[in-house]
């Protein structure tokens, strides 16, 4: 399979309601349904089967074979990684080539690389990018040189969304880091915490349903817990600048005092859990992650109880076959939404065979606050700026 790495990250995102209900359109195609999918790869027939269906309705621009176009949100964390292999690895069953680019978490950047996919005239791209400012803006190109496009996690105007269930996921990791904190220290103790969120402003609305869900989520378990002892910060996606704004925010907790922290992905929260332990605070810490993908962490660090998984090695095995889905004219939903749950040391070896499960401290029955989920739901339908996006808020 033919490969080349140019330098971009495109958004495609995945709408799943709290499990696997969806915007329903699309129906069973060669067995896929994107609503209802397992995650599971397809087998190469079925995904060649695909491919010649695509073919009859949209010849490939190079008049040999598809090229797909990867724009890598970037390319040198875990999480986009196994994204960016499960893409590769079903192009290659399905016989079609992949360029792939890296964004370098730069909404400039990201233009440049849909300029250079339309250059190179490929006949589909997925869009994994991180400045929401910049969306529409190469959507509008990629409108005028026909080519279809579906965003990873951040929309990009009408571009098919694949991606996470953000108010959920989010919700989900915030609350089971409230009773992990309640498990550890006791009601009264957790609720004089330091919570600590790290946030990506850049990416815009959607991405931030999931740091108020982390937000909320806590809330809904400490309701005793002071205004002033929940501080944010932007972590520019990466574990670097989470480590350098978590040190400066150290500075501001009391110590001894219970720390919180949570963010917006595994590799952020692991440079805020990083940051505590280089200051000799670990002790007073309880973290979560968001995506599930940093295993070598969540084992390794007592400190780390649970991540939100989001399971990125699976999403290729959407994000081909939706791809070739479109291609052939049928209708997908607007918004596909993978399915959360929480990976924690207890479980993993039940998502991922070849890690070994253990018991870790603190023990506790999680419990889904659903009232207070849905009141956080319905806020956010009432949300002006959310109007556009209410397809991502089942």
């Amino acid at each position: 399979m033919g490969q080349r790495f140019i330098g971009i990250r495109r958004f495609f995102t995945l709408v799943v309601v709290l499990g696997l209900v969806a915007t329903a359109v699309a129906q069973s195609w060669f067995g896929f349904d994107p609503n209802r999918f397992s995650g599971k790869q397809l087998s190469s027939v079925v995904l060649k089967q695909m491919v010649a269906a695509a073919v009859k309705n949209r010849p490939p621009r190079n008049g040999k074979k598809y090229v797909v176009g990867f724009a890598n949100i970037v390319r040198s964390i875990t999480f986009t990684q196994l994204v960016e292999a499960g893409i590769l690895r079903n192009a290659a069953a399905a016989g079609i080539d992949v360029v792939v680019a890296d964004n370098q978490g730069s909404g400039a950047v990201a233009l440049q690389v849909a300029e250079t996919f339309i250059q190179r005239n490929v006949d589909f791209v997925i869009e994994f990018q991180t400045d929401a400012n910049f969306g529409k803006q190469i959507m509008n190109r990629m409108n005028a040189a026909k080519i279809p496009v579906v965003a990873i996690d951040i929309p990009m105007g009408e571009a098919t969304f694949f991606g996470a269930n953000n108010p959920y996921s989010g919700f989900l990791g915030g609350s089971y880091l409230g009773q992990a904190a309640i498990a550890k220290w006791g009601a009264a103790r957790a609720n004089q915490a330091y919570v600590v969120i790290g946030e990506l402003p850049q990416s815009g609305v959607v991405p931030k349903m999931r740091t108020d869900g982390q937000e909320a989520g806590i809330k809904a378990v400490l309701k005793n817990l002071p205004a002033n002892r929940l501080i944010k910060i932007d972590t520019k996606n990466v574990l670097e600048e989470s480590f350098k704004q978590m040190s400066n925010v150290l500075g501001r907790i009391p110590i001894g005092s219970p720390i919180l922290v949570t963010a917006i992905n595994d590799g952020s929260t692991k440079g805020m859990l990083q940051a505590v332990k280089a200051a000799g605070r670990e002790a007073d810490l309880l973290a979560v992650g968001m995506g599930g993908d940093e295993l070598d962490a969540l084992l390794g660090e007592e400190q780390f109880v649970a991540s939100v998984g989001y399971f990125p090695e699976n999403y290729g095995n959407y994000l081909i076959p939706l791809s070739m889905m479109m291609l052939a004219g049928q209708q997908v939903p607007q918004g596909i939404l993978i399915s959360h749950t929480m990976v924690t040391p207890m479980n993993v070896c039940k998502f991922y065979p070849d890690r070994k499960c253990s018991e870790r401290a603190p023990k506790f029955n999680y419990t889904f606050p659903t009232a207070a989920f849905k009141a956080f739901m319905d806020a956010l339908r009432k949300d002006p700026e959310l109007k556009e996006y209410q397809a991502l808020l089942k």
